[in-house]
């Protein structure tokens, strides 16, 4: 835990040597206590996150995150503060910026604009474009970025006071972002709701340069228009440093020494790559990923744990050292990197002090290990945040369904593994599909489409050690609704795209191959979004055997048919059991049934997938029989919420009619709770189940 020394004087809080940037406390020494440290030219704090874009009481973290960034910008004279991307996506805390009751704060209401709001309110000074910035189209970044008039409305929207930064991202071929297309490497103050590959902060004199870079699986798992991606081959990230390597240089050859790059790479594994390639960068700020790098005396949420050590020290290109931070989302964090450089702008590793640099857990606790409360929050910040929790309350109150269990949409389980909140949302699609289509059997789903749980997790007081985590269902909300009540809001931030459903037909050698596709990218520590949740049918597989690819840079992709990770692949019967007399067994042993490969299977699935998205090869041809189930602006039948055809309309529906919310104790709740991945029988990971009982 990290506390920061302080005497009251006379009401003053005079904060110590330590906090002031004076402390020669050495933790990351070298090992050599003969060398001789060079002497600091500039100290410079740097303020850091990435993907607060919503599911986790975004609202409340805001307020708490604002105060201590205010706290810690008055401790040091040169400070930053910059995103790696993700702001915002869509879902409730997005949709309802939109009410009129924004205006004051917004001055022109609009979907997304609290999100910009809160980043402007924190003072952002530049942000690299995620992939969710991009998940409602290019049109949508440009009314978001950019400012707006209304003729004989007096407010305007001021847009975002600050760059969005992509070095290999060419903006210049999109209709809609062209016109916000600056200079690159200007100040950052003279691209206010511009967009550029770099920027510079001038910082006391000194001038700090910023590049920005976005995944360059980008056409695969969002929406960017025309916008050019390069490269082309999203895993040459050679390729992509050297893109990103352009920007950087531009910045040396204009005398700036201090370069910070912030990298939206969606698995951290890439930007520790990065590091290596490229030359003359200081710091590579992560995104995308949430991973959670903490110092061993960083005090962590309840249920958190460090992927490893912040900040992780690396080698660049040229010989120098580079560092690599990141911390997790939603604004549960603030990541803080108080570093020195020399005369020639170098970084001084032997100056970095662990009791200052790490992760900042922006709890309660956090509130008051650093003598604050929420009422020091930033005043603009904690507006936005009231103004969300009063839009949103009509949204809590309105519920679906009850569940006696904790639904699990973690994002390192439903990438991973089989989770309760997976099944239900796989099998509510699935019954919704039937009621159109009764020849549909099966339902595939991703699971980087469910974005949070529903319920809570937290190490009871007095608890300790990796087990003590307690997950629960909802709380409730007093005067709103009760213990257990799924609601819209729950729903709108577990299911926050709101993805419509497709009905299509597949081959059982295609849906083999769908399904091979969908664990092609498991490994350890990786949290694939492709990897697929699911009803009507169980499988498993050997992420040890060889990985299918699927190249997309043809129309339609190409698929490597070699892959072999799929072992056991069963389409059940009607009740969901492999006991009965209408199950297909359509792989053996990793061998594909040659009666099954042919036969047919029609399946529900997400129109994102059945498009291509997260590289899935849907085909789309006539034999596929396409429909698409979204009914735009139409709600009908007992949820009228969301649209048609939506997978919130489904799950919703699906809730109302077999765990509808009710005092009657008679009435049934959801209870199949959420299983360790070693007891999954419906997708079996044949690494971590003891034995495979797919077809038992």
């Amino acid at each position: 835990m990290k506390q920061l020394a302080r005497i009251a004087v006379t009401g003053v809080i005079a904060f110590g040597l330590a906090a002031c940037g004076g402390s020669s406390n050495n933790n990351n020494d070298d090992g050599d206590q003969g060398a001789v440290v060079p002497e600091s030219d500039f100290k410079l704090q740097l303020l850091h996150f990435a993907d607060v874009d919503g599911g986790r009481d975004i609202i409340n973290n805001a307020v708490r995150f604002s105060a201590i960034v205010k706290l810690f910008d008055t401790q040091y004279d040169n400070t930053l503060l910059l995103s790696s991307g993700d702001n915002w996506i869509p879902g409730p805390e997005y949709t309802v910026a939109s009410d009129d009751s924004f205006s004051a704060l917004l001055g022109i209401p609009d979907t997304g604009r609290a999100h910009v709001a809160y980043l402007n309110a924190l003072g952002v000074q530049a942000s690299a474009l995620g992939n969710h910035e991009f998940d409602l189209g290019t049109d949508d970044i440009a009314g978001l970025l950019g400012s707006e008039t209304e003729d004989g409305n007096p407010n305007t929207w001021s847009g975002a006071q600050f760059p969005y930064l992509s070095a290999n991202l060419d903006f210049s071929t999109d209709a809609d972002l062209s016109p916000l297309v600056g200079v690159d490497g200007a100040e950052y103050t003279d691209l206010a709701n511009n967009i550029a590959a770099s920027t510079v902060i001038t910082v006391n004199g000194q001038r700090i340069g910023v590049v920005g870079a976005t995944t360059p699986t980008l056409n695969n798992i969002s929406s960017p228009g025309d916008i050019t991606i390069t490269p082309t081959d999203s895993s040459d990230t050679a390729a992509l440093a050297a893109a990103i390597q352009t920007s950087v240089d531009a910045l040396t050859a204009d005398g700036i020494n201090k370069i910070i790059l912030l990298a939206h790479m969606q698995q951290i594994a890439i930007e520790r790559e990065l590091a290596t390639l490229l030359r003359d960068v200081d710091v590579i700020v992560a995104g995308g990923s949430n991973t959670i790098l903490a110092d061993a005396n960083d005090r962590l949420r309840d249920g958190d744990s460090a992927a490893d050590e912040y900040p992780l020290s690396l080698t660049s290109a040229s010989d120098q050292p580079v560092l690599v931070v990141n911390t997790d989302g939603d604004y549960t964090y603030l990541g803080r990197l108080v570093m020195d450089f020399d005369a020639d702008g170098l970084l001084i590793t032997q100056l970095l002090d662990d009791s200052i640099n790490g992760a900042y857990a922006t709890d309660e606790a956090g509130l008051t290990e650093n003598g604050l409360a929420t009422s020091d929050a930033i005043t603009e910040v904690a507006a936005i945040s009231e103004a969300l929790t009063s839009a949103l309350s009509d949204r809590a109150g309105t519920v679906f369904g009850n569940t006696t269990v904790y639904l699990n949409g973690e994002r390192g389980s439903v990438r991973t593994e089989e989770t309760n909140l997976g099944n239900l949302t796989a099998e509510a699609n699935l019954a919704y599909a039937q009621e159109t289509d009764d020849l549909v059997a099966v339902s595939v789903k991703n699971g980087g489409g469910i974005r949070a749980p529903i319920g809570s997790c937290s190490v009871p007081p007095g608890a300790t050690g990796p087990d003590a985590l307690v997950c629960n269902p909802p709380a409730g909300i007093a005067g709103i609704n009760n213990p257990g009540d799924i609601s819209q809001l729950d729903l709108e931030i577990a299911l926050r795209f709101n993805n419509s459903l497709t009905l299509l037909t597949l081959t059982g050698e295609q849906l083999k191959q769908i399904l091979e596709h969908g664990v092609s990218a498991t490994a350890d520590g990786v949290t694939p979004g492709r990897f697929p949740q699911i009803a009507g049918m169980r499988f498993s597989f050997d992420p040890a055997q060889t990985a299918q690819t699927v190249d997309t840079s043809v129309t339609p992709p190409v698929v490597d048919t070699a892959g072999s990770r799929i072992r056991n692949l069963v389409v059940l019967d009607d009740n969901g059991s492999a006991d009965g007399g209408s199950e297909v067994v359509i792989v053996r042993d990793g061998v594909l049934d040659a009666t099954a490969a042919t036969q047919t299977f029609r399946i529900v699935t997400l129109g994102f997938l059945a498009g291509g998205g997260d590289s899935y090869p849907f085909p789309a041809d006539g034999a596929a029989n396409v429909v698409d189930l979204e009914q735009e602006d139409i709600q009908t039948g007992n949820v009228t919420s969301a649209d048609n055809g939506t997978e919130q309309d489904a799950l919703a529906e699906y809730l109302f009619e077999n765990f509808p919310a009710d005092q009657d104790a008679t009435t049934p709740t959801y209870d199949e709770a959420d299983v360790d991945a070693d007891a999954d029988t419906k997708i079996q990971n044949l690494s971590v189940v003891p034995a495979d009982t797919v077809l038992n």
